[in-house]
C-alpha cells in the first residue's frame, strides 16, 4: 500500500518570519556568488609625492629546498621607474595583444594544414611585445643578472649579447661571452642545434658566405609584429634562484627589434626540447608553476621550478586537468575546457569541450564566440544599474565607473576536464582603458570565428597558482595571494 503525503497546515502567523529567511538566504546567496572590486587601487593610481617607484631589476629571489627553487617574479610595467602614461599605455596594450592572437592563430591554421613543422615559417608573437602587461623575472646567466620576461608561448631563451649588431636600449649591461670562461659554443652540425626547428620554425642556419658551411649555430626567431631577435646558439652556466643548471643552452642575441620593454631577453617556457623546462627536466622533473601578482603597485608574485609543493602558499586545493596532446601544435600548452559559470549561473555553448591555449604572454582571455555571447548576456544580466559606455577595440562591454569607490561584480569561473576549476581573481574581471576608470570594459573577448582556438590570457590568471607538470602531463590550478 502506498504512502499518501500528509500536508501539515501553515501558521500564517509564521509568514513574515519565513518571508525574510528566504531573503536572507537569498541575499547570503547572492553575496558568494559576486565579489566587492575596488576600482582606485591599483598601478596606475595617482601616487603620492616622493613615493618611490618599484624595480624589478633587482636580484629578487626565494631560496627553494631540495630540487625546488622560487624566483621572485614582477609585472614589467612597474621596471622602467620613470613617469608612464597609463592610458596610452592601457590603450595600446590591446592593440598589441590583438596582434599577438591573430598572429597565434595564423601559427595555428599553418600547423594543422601542414604535414611538418619544419615546412612552415612560424610567426612566434611573444608577449615581449607589450610594453605593460608581461611579467618579469631575474636570473643569473654566467655570473651576471639577465631579467626575462616569462613566456609560456615561447621555447628559445635568449639575452642580448655583446658585441651587438643592432640591439634595443635595455636596463643593465648586455650579456658578454667572451668574459665569461663557462660559456660554450654550440656548434651547427650538432643535434642541439636542429632542435631549433621545433622551436623557432627555422633550422640552424650552417651556410655561410661564399657556399662555405659555418662553425656556430645561428638562429632567427621572427614575431608577428615584426619584432625579431638573431644571434648564435651557445650553453652557460643560469642560476635559477639557489640551484645552479650547467651547460644550458640559449640564444645570443646579436640583432634584435622590438618593443621588449628594457628587457634584457625572453624565458621560454614552451614544450620543446630546447626550452628552459626540458633542458632542467632531470634538476626539477618538469615541474614548474608561476603565481602572478595583481597590478598594485610593488606587488611580485613568483616563479617556481621543481615539485616542492611547500613553496605555494594556495588559498584553495590544487585541482588538476589534463594537458591536451596535439602533435601540430606540441608547444603550446592545451586545455579542454568544458564549462563556465557567471555568478553561479552555468552557461551553456556548442564550444564546450574543446581545446583552449593557457598562456603567460597573451593579456586578454579569447573565447569562441558562442561561449563568450554566453558569458556577455549572463553578467549584463546580473551587473546592472551602472552607466554603460562604448567598447574599445576587442572589447565591446564596457562602463563608466568613475562615480563608484567599490562595485560588486559577479564571479566568473572556468571549468575543465576532470571539474578542475579557475575562478577569474576580482581583479582580473575588468580592464581599464582609461585609468580614471571612465572606460572600464570586461576583460574578455570574442574570437572572430568559432573554429578558433580559444586562449586564457594572463590577466585572468592573476592570484591563481597554475602549476604545468610535463612529466605527468597535467595542469594544477588554485587560487593564491600571489604577494610574496
Amino acid at each position: 500500500m502506498s504512502k499518501k503525503a500528509t500536508l501539515l497546515p501553515l501558521n500564517l502567523s509564521l509568514a513574515p518570519f519565513l518571508l525574510l529567511l528566504l531573503c536572507v538566504v537569498v541575499v547570503v546567496h547572492g553575496v558568494q556568488e559576486k565579489k566587492i572590486l575596488s576600482l582606485h587601487n591599483n598601478i596606475w593610481s595617482p601616487k603620492k609625492p616622493n613615493e618611490p617607484s618599484s624595480s624589478c631589476f633587482s636580484h629578487n629571489l626565494v631560496k627553494g629546498r631540495d630540487s625546488s627553487t622560487t624566483l621572485g617574479i614582477k609585472h614589467r610595467g612597474l621596471c622602467s621607474g620613470k613617469t608612464i602614461d597609463w592610458g596610452r599605455k592601457l590603450r595600446r596594450a590591446l592593440t598589441l595583444d590583438n596582434i599577438r592572437v591573430q598572429s597565434l592563430q595564423l601559427r595555428i591554421k599553418a600547423s594543422s594544414t601542414t604535414e611538418s613543422i619544419s615546412e612552415t615559417q612560424i610567426p612566434l608573437t611573444s608577449g615581449v611585445k607589450l610594453e605593460t602587461l608581461n611579467y618579469i623575472v631575474t636570473v643569473e646567466l654566467g655570473g651576471r643578472n639577465m631579467t626575462l620576461i616569462v613566456d609560456t608561448g615561447s621555447d628559445l631563451t635568449w639575452v642580448q649579447c655583446q658585441p651587438c649588431k643592432s640591439c634595443y636600449n635595455q636596463q643593465g649591461p648586455f650579456y658578454d661571452p667572451s668574459v665569461s670562461s663557462s660559456y660554450k659554443t654550440v656548434f651547427c652540425n650538432s643535434s642541439t642545434c636542429q632542435n631549433l626547428v621545433a622551436a623557432t620554425g627555422n633550422a640552424g642556419l650552417c651556410e655561410g658566405s661564399n657556399g662555405l658551411e659555418k662553425t656556430t649555430c645561428d638562429y632567427v626567431v621572427s614575431y608577428g609584429d615584426g619584432s625579431y631577435t638573431r644571434g648564435e646558439l651557445g650553453s652557460e652556466s643560469i642560476q635559477l634562484g639557489d640551484t645552479k643548471v650547467e651547460n644550458f643552452v640559449f640564444g645570443c642575441g646579436r640583432s634584435n627589434k622590438g618593443l621588449f620593454g628594457g628587457a634584457s631577453g625572453l624565458m621560454g617556457l614552451g614544450r620543446s626540447s630546447v626550452s628552459l623546462v626540458y633542458q632542467t627536466m632531470k634538476t626539477f622533473n618538469g615541474v614548474f608553476s608561476y603565481c602572478l601578482p595583481s597590478l598594485e603597485d610593488g606587488a611580485s608574485g613568483s616563479l617556481s621550478f621543481g615539485d616542492n609543493s611547500s613553496v605555494y602558499k594556495n588559498s584553495t586545493s590544487v585541482s588538476y586537468t589534463p594537458l591536451v596532446q596535439n602533435p601540430q601544435l606540441r608547444s603550446f600548452y592545451i586545455l579542454n575546457l568544458t564549462g563556465a559559470s557567471i555568478g553561479g549561473v552555468e552557461l551553456e555553448s556548442p564550444s564546450f569541450g574543446r581545446g583552449i591555449i593557457i598562456d603567460s604572454g597573451t593579456v586578454i582571455t579569447r573565447l569562441p564566440p558562442s561561449i563568450y555571447k554566453a558569458v556577455k548576456t549572463e553578467f549584463l544580466k546580473q551587473f546592472t544599474g551602472f552607466p554603460s559606455a562604448p567598447g574599445y577595440s576587442i572589447l565591446d562591454t564596457c562602463f563608466n565607473l568613475t562615480s563608484y569607490q567599490d562595485v560588486s561584480i559577479p564571479t566568473i569561473k572556468m571549468i575543465f576536464q576532470g571539474n578542475a576549476e579557475l575562478e577569474v581573481d576580482v581583479t582580473g574581471v575588468f580592464y581599464y582603458v582609461n585609468p580614471d576608470a571612465s572606460l572600464v570594459c570586461l576583460a574578455l573577448a570574442s574570437l572572430s570565428y568559432e573554429n578558433e582556438v580559444g586562449i586564457i590570457g594572463n590577466y585572468q590568471q592573476k592570484n591563481q597558482r597554475v602549476v604545468y607538470d610535463i612529466k605527468q602531463e597535467k595542469l594544477g590550478i588554485a587560487g593564491e595571494n600571489c604577494s610574496i
